[in-house]
Parts: C-alpha cells; structure tokens; sequence
C-alpha cells in the first residue's frame, strides 16, 4: 500500500491518510497508543510526532515500530 497524503484529525483524534488507490485509512491515536510504554516525555514527543509528521506517525504505526521509537527517544533523556 503506498500512502500519499496524511493529516492529523483534531476532531477525532486520528490520522486520516489517503493512499495512492484513493481509499481513506483513518487510525485512530488512542487504540494505536493503547498498551505501549509511554512516559509523559514520550506522549508530548508522540503527540507532537501526530500533529507536524503524520506521515511519519501512520508508518510507525502500520510497520508496528512505535514502541522501538518510543524507547529510544526515552533512552535520549538525561535524568
């Protein structure tokens, strides 16, 4: 499936995505964040990932790498 164009849905909390068959995908942020190892730092980087990159988003979703993303951003942090 190539995707083409995606957006953040602000009203349903989601990313719509159009793909190049011309056929509407929409995931949904809550169920795609459901049961992952978010700290709060990881949720603003993930919110923030949604809103300006939600191409980016839609493919760590569907390849099934958010929670890689997610632990090394974390692995980032200074404590």
């Amino acid at each position: 499936m190539k995707l083409i164009y995606a957006t953040y849905n602000q009203y349903c909390n989601s990313i719509d995505i159009i793909t190049f068959d011309n056929m509407l995908l929409r995931i949904d942020c809550n169920k795609a964040e459901d049961g992952l190892n978010i700290t709060p730092d990881s949720q603003c980087a993930l919110n923030a990932l949604a809103i300006d990159n939600p191409m980016e988003y839609a493919r760590l979703v569907l390849d099934n790498e958010m929670q890689a993303w997610i632990d090394a951003g974390d692995s980032l942090n200074v404590w």
